[in-house]
């Protein structure tokens, strides 16, 4: 893959699919369709899909694409793919919270090498650049390098799921010395771990690789890790089903329990 020619163009398509995604947002009151597995979809979710999977399709024919909202997809099996969650957080969406992302990511032999998280309620753009190194984009335009804290085991900050936080997690919790935690929706999590301003996400709890891929590779990039919560091991993509194990996100300084 040529990272040159491959961070530009997801880069471009997240921001037209957040455009598109705030049209929705921002309009008047929109339906709410039920998926087969009873998780919510909006026209949001199918406009943003549409853009981002066209773009894809057009600058990189040869490469599988997985992605959310087309059911047909997740019958591929790859090990090098590009992966996408339109709109990751759409309960968010729907209640008009505000912390949800577009998701797009290049996965190689199981690694998510490159990704963007773009939060366009938020106005918040991470990515890898092409040499692997992650940035956030201001307002203005200028990239800040992005790095995990240093973290003090004694007095970590926690982030952890706003729409699925539950006793398994606070149990997760608990195992560590905790100055503070805060809540928050989508991939934006990973995104607060890569910058420092957390520590520890850890997610007990169900989620897809279309969820997680970009937001780890910003992760990673930034110099964190995301490991499986059951032997620390690097959580690996391309699994059969495209579902994950429950993981933690966390600065290198973290010490696992």
């Amino acid at each position: 893959m040529d990272f040159d020619h491959l961070i530009p163009v997801i880069r471009q398509l997240a921001l037209e699919a957040g455009v598109r995604i705030m049209q929705v947002y921002d309009g008047p009151d929109f339906e709410v369709k039920a998926k087969g597995d009873n998780s919510p979809v909006t026209e949001a979710d199918e406009a943003a899909d549409a853009l981002i999977s066209a773009g894809l399709r057009a600058a990189f024919p040869d490469v599988v694409l997985i992605t959310e909202e087309q059911a047909d997809s997740h019958a591929q099996t790859a090990q090098t793919f590009l992966i996408v969650d339109p709109l990751d957080g759409t309960k968010e969406f729907i209640q008009r919270r505000g912390d949800f992302t577009v998701n797009i990511a290049y996965v190689e032999n199981g690694v998510p090498l490159r990704g963007v998280v773009y939060a366009p309620a938020k106005g918040r753009l991470f990515y890898t650049q092409a040499d692997g190194a992650s940035v956030e984009e201001m307002a203005d335009g200028t990239l800040r390098p992005i790095r995990v804290a240093c973290p003090d085991n004694a007095a970590l900050m926690v982030v952890a799921s706003k729409s699925h936080r539950d006793q398994a997690t606070e149990d997760c919790i608990a195992r560590y010395a905790v100055k503070d935690s805060r809540s928050a929706g989508s991939s934006l999590k990973f995104c607060l771990v890569a910058t420092g301003e957390a520590d520890l996400y850890p997610r007990i709890g169900r989620t897809m690789e279309w969820d997680t891929a970009a937001g780890d590779a910003v992760l990673r990039g930034a110099g964190g890790q995301c490991v499986r919560a059951d032997d620390h091991s690097p959580l690996a993509y391309g699994k059969p089903g495209w579902g994950n194990p429950h993981f933690i996100a966390h600065a290198p300084g973290v010490v696992l329990k």
